[in-house]
C-alpha cells in the first residue's frame, strides 16, 4: 500500500486555493522553490500532473481537481475532528456555537435557543457575521448551526444541509392610538413615512412586488437593511414599517407599536443551515427536532 504524505496533500491544498504558487508560499511561509518541490514529490506519488501552467497562474488538470475534492474532504474531516473533542460533546459541558446572519431577527435568534439558554451544560458562543463569511466557518466545522433568512443549496464540495425552520407574517406597524385603527391598506400607504427593509432582502421584494399588483406607488422614507435598526426605527420614527411581526413582538405586546395591517403573500422564512458530519451534538438534534415538530403542527411562532 502507497503511504500519503499529508504535508504534500496540503501544500498542494494550498496552491489550488490560491491558483498562483507565488500568493500560496507566502500564506505557507515557505519559499516558493520549496513549495514547487512538495508539489512534485505529490504528483509522483500519485503518477499523474495535478497542474497546468497558464502564465504566472496554475489551473488543475481534471486529476487535478479530483484530487482536491478527496483533499477538501479529509481536511475538512480533520477540522471535523478537533471542533467535535473540542465542543465538549465528550465531557459533560457541551459548546454549541451558532452564526446568524447579521441582519436577522435577534428576537427569532432569542426565540430559537430559548430551550438551550441557561442550561448548565450548554456554553453557547454566537457569532454574527454575512452569510458568505458563516458559510466559511461552517465548512471547517468552527460553527455548528447557521441561522439565516436566505437558504443556500448543496453541491459535492460543500454538502450543506440546509432546512425551514419557521415562517413569519410581515406586517405593518406604527404608532398604537386612533391612527393605527382607522389605517386603510393599500390606500394610506402614500400618505405615511413609510419604513421598509433594504433593496436586497427577499422581504422587499415581496412587498414591491404586492404595492405592483395592488397598482400602489411609494416613495419610501427609509430603507433599513438590519432588523434591529428597523426596529427602533419603527417605534422611535413615527413611521409606518414593513417588518415581521417577530421582530416587533414585545413592542406590540407592551403596546409601543400597533399593527396596522398583515401584508398577505408577504412572508419571512427562517432557515437552519448545518454540515454534513459524522458526529452531531445532541443538543443541536434537540433544537432542530423541536422546531421542525412545531412547525409541522404549524406552531412555528414560538
Amino acid at each position: 500500500m502507497r503511504n500519503l504524505n499529508f504535508h504534500h496533500l496540503y501544500y498542494f491544498r494550498m496552491v489550488a486555493r490560491e491558483g498562483h504558487l507565488t500568493r500560496a508560499a507566502k500564506q505557507l511561509h515557505v519559499s516558493q522553490s520549496a513549495l514547487s518541490s512538495q508539489i512534485r514529490k505529490l504528483e509522483e506519488r500519485l503518477g499523474h500532473e495535478l497542474f497546468i501552467r497558464d502564465g504566472r497562474a496554475l489551473r488543475l488538470t481534471e486529476m487535478g481537481h479530483l484530487v482536491l475534492d478527496y483533499a477538501d474532504s479529509i481536511f475538512n474531516l480533520g477540522s471535523e475532528m478537533l471542533a467535535t473533542v473540542d465542543s465538549g460533546k465528550l465531557q459533560r459541558v457541551q459548546r454549541l456555537r451558532i452564526g446568524a446572519v447579521a441582519t436577522l431577527s435577534r428576537n427569532f435568534q432569542e426565540n430559537f435557543l430559548r430551550p438551550v439558554v441557561g442550561e448548565a451544560q450548554v456554553k453557547l458562543v454566537i457569532h454574527s457575521a454575512s452569510q458568505e463569511e458563516l458559510l466559511e466557518q461552517l465548512r471547517v466545522h468552527r460553527l455548528d448551526l447557521i441561522l439565516s433568512n436566505r437558504p443556500v443549496t448543496t453541491d459535492s464540495v460543500t454538502p450543506w444541509r440546509c432546512q425551514r425552520i419557521a415562517q413569519r407574517n410581515v406586517c405593518l406597524v406604527g404608532p398604537a392610538g386612533p391612527e393605527g385603527e382607522a389605517f386603510r391598506f393599500p390606500q394610506d400607504l402614500t400618505r405615511v413615512n413609510l419604513l421598509v427593509p433594504g433593496p436586497s432582502s427577499n422581504i422587499r421584494s415581496q412587498f414591491d412586488m404586492l404595492c405592483q399588483q395592488l397598482g400602489v406607488e411609494v416613495e419610501p422614507y427609509a430603507e433599513v437593511d438590519d432588523m434591529a435598526m428597523l426596529r427602533l426605527l419603527a417605534r422611535d420614527s413615527g413611521g409606518v414599517a414593513v417588518v415581521p411581526e417577530v421582530v416587533v413582538q414585545d413592542e406590540l405586546k407592551n403596546g409601543t407599536l400597533q399593527k396596522y395591517a398583515i401584508l398577505n403573500g408577504v412572508m419571512e422564512s427562517f432557515y437552519a443551515i448545518t454540515a454534513k458530519r459524522h458526529f452531531d451534538l445532541p443538543v443541536l438534534h434537540t433544537l432542530l427536532d423541536r422546531w421542525k415538530d412545531n412547525s409541522s403542527a404549524g406552531r412555528a411562532n414560538l
